[in-house]
């Protein structure tokens, strides 16, 4: 049965969701600034990077190999159109991540009217290096003055991020235990440059239309943000007490 979204509803809703999201935000920035020493290139990249130790090893040159074939596609692609060259060594900003919130337009239809709405996901963000978050990316690329070295060091560190999460696959597990998923995309907006987003397995909806468009009239703002799944969140599994309670059953005590 349909929910019935009541302003009341609504509003106690969005407030349960933003509690929830400030929650797994803050959790999430531990556990990324935990994680930072893992995404630091120079430990990977060696010599290709500024800095990096001047041995040349096996992995360090099959891991810029595979940066060199990310790279190439996305530096070409639009918005872009850079070169596929790669130069070395190259410069990084360091090891420090952020989060962005992942943000999305849907067009709302009810009672033969339409309109575009940007839509927010809030439990879910997208991953970057510090200084390097998809809104500034944005704001580069309408500047008519930028430089092609300023936005070759945006495709390199988004495409550095990728390749060292492919790498370091202990990350991506921890975060899996810890009720988080890591996943490798693509924006439109971004052409092939590689987007790694991080979401939180707590589901969230998007309400029915009108609910939508009734509530960007109130607002004034063409914006909404998804609401937690509250029947959802309730019937969420843990994987890991499952797997004991099989281990429990499996001696005869459960």
């Amino acid at each position: 049965m349909a929910e019935t979204y009541t302003t009341e509803r609504l509003l106690a809703l969005r407030k349960l969701t933003r509690s929830i999201a400030d929650l797994l935000r803050g959790q999430m920035q531990n556990y990324l600034s935990a994680l930072a020493p893992l995404m630091r290139p120079a430990a990977l990249l060696g010599h290709y990077v500024q800095g990096g130790a001047k041995e040349v090893s096996k992995d360090a040159i099959k891991t810029f190999q595979d940066l060199e074939s990310i790279y190439g596609a996305a530096a070409a692609s639009k918005p872009f159109g850079l070169l596929k060259e790669l130069r070395t060594p190259f410069e990084v900003a360091g090891s420090a991540l952020e989060l962005s919130p992942v943000e999305y337009s849907h067009t709302a239809r009810t009672d033969g009217q339409a309109k575009t709405v940007t839509i927010t996901s809030p439990f879910k963000w997208v991953l970057s290096y510090a200084d390097f978050a998809p809104g500034k990316l944005r704001q580069l690329l309408a500047d008519k003055n930028r430089t092609d070295a300023e936005a070759g060091r945006f495709v390199l560190h988004y495409c550095l991020l990728q390749v060292i999460l492919a790498k370091q696959t202990a990350a991506s597990q921890m975060l899996d235990a810890l009720h988080f998923d890591l996943t490798a995309g693509r924006l439109a907006e971004f052409g092939e440059l590689p987007i790694i987003t991080v979401a939180s397995t707590v589901p969230t909806l998007r309400p029915p239309d009108s609910v939508i468009m009734q509530s960007t009239e109130i607002s004034g703002r063409d914006a909404f943000e998804e609401i937690v799944d509250v029947e959802g969140l309730l019937a969420m599994r843990d994987p890991f007490k499952e797997k004991l309670l099989e281990f429990v059953k499996s001696q005869g005590l459960g």
